[in-house]
């Protein structure tokens, strides 16, 4: 199976680059995994699609202020508006860093652009306070491809506090705007808690309060996990051959609660719906190591889900549209069959439909 299979045309005007002001006003596909066909509606009509007896699964990961601008040092860079984000320009001097996922208690995995290549010893500086200090100093401790980098922060007792203060939302790049203070809250879910993602887990960003009320309403079980969102994100599928590629590893956790409700759904036959690809990748791999049960601990997964693959746990997914010969798009269509998702996808093309982190949703059902 080819990574060009799972093109569509994309037309540029339908990425979205603004949250709507209703989180659950978003527009939502229906799509029935078992016969292909498929129906227009709201998000906030989601809660009548589910029944009693369903579990549904969310992601809890919180999204912190990821990206950051500094400079080598001995070299200084304008501390505001340090690119464009439409062309991707840099001023002299400027460094941007995405934190993707965090290794030690110093330690992180990075994808680092510059003006020019940076290499292992390197020292980079970010903000600075009253004296001229930096607020944050990094080490490059080692090099990978496309840009990837580790790096090991100077011990600081309160450094995310001071990620809040001079770091910005890790907007996607399809987002062409800088970060705005709105962004903080509206790309995060209402249910985000722990911290460590460095990239919202788009699917529970239509969510409010009511909606979840409303669902707990009609006997539905809602239940979280956590997976940290790092840099499987961001990267594309570089192999021709899908099963040639790898995906990056990411950190998750269960709790007892969470994998007890689930893996009982499951034995009675009630649907387990995720919210995300996040969430599926999640229980599937917890569901791998499990024989089919889904275990309570923390871990990491580098679980690649496309065609072929055999679900042992998730029924049915609440998810976003995703980016062309995307790992995502692929792990959907494992769910629910390519040449489906690929007619759906040229529906919502049709419609006008709102894509990837901003946009609408789908909800494939069985």
């Amino acid at each position: 199976m080819l990574v060009s299979e799972f093109d569509f045309h994309l037309p540029r005007e339908l990425i979205a680059q603004e949250p709507l002001a209703d989180r659950a006003a978003s527009r939502m596909l229906v799509l029935n995994r078992d016969s292909g066909e498929f129906r227009d509606e709201y998000f906030r009509d989601f809660p009548e699609r589910l029944k009693s007896g369903d579990v549904l699964v969310l992601n809890n990961s919180r999204v912190f202020p990821a990206r950051l601008f500094g400079h080598r040092s001995g070299r200084r860079a304008q501390p505001l508006s340090p690119h464009n984000p439409a062309s991707r320009e840099f001023l002299r001097g400027t460094v941007e860093v995405l934190l993707t996922r965090q290794q030690g208690s110093n330690e992180w995995e990075a994808l680092v652009r510059a003006g020019r290549k940076l290499g292992v010893g390197e020292i980079l500086r970010f903000g600075e306070d009253q004296f001229g200090k930096p607020l944050l100093e990094a080490e490059i401790i080692a090099r990978g491809k496309f840009g990837e980098r580790g790096l090991r922060f100077a011990p600081t007792p309160d450094f995310f506090r001071r990620l809040e203060q001079i770091g910005h939302v890790p907007l996607p790049p399809y987002i062409e705007r800088e970060d705005r203070a709105a962004d903080r809250l509206r790309y995060q879910t209402v249910f985000a808690k722990p911290v460590g993602s460095a990239a919202a887990p788009t699917a529970g960003l239509h969510f409010t309060a009511d909606i979840l009320d409303r669902i707990r309403a009609r006997g539905v079980q809602v239940v979280e996990v956590t997976l940290h969102v790092g840099l499987g994100t961001f990267q594309p599928l570089r192999e021709e051959a899908v099963e040639a590629n790898k995906l990056h590893v990411e950190s998750y956790e269960i709790g007892a609660d969470a994998a007890s409700a689930i893996n009982e759904a499951a034995d009675d036959h009630c649907r387990v719906i995720a919210v995300g690809t996040t969430v599926v990748r999640t229980l599937e791999h917890s569901a791998q190591l499990g024989a089919g049960k889904v275990l309570a601990g923390s871990g990491e997964t580098g679980i690649f889900i496309h065609p072929g693959f055999q679900f042992r746990v998730v029924s049915a997914l609440l998810t976003n549209f995703h980016l062309p010969r995307s790992s995502l798009l692929m792990l959907v269509s494992a769910l629910a069959g390519r040449e489906r998702v690929l007619r759906a996808y040229e529906h919502a093309v049709a419609e006008g439909y709102r894509f990837f982190s901003y946009g609408d949703c789908m909800f494939i059902s069985c």
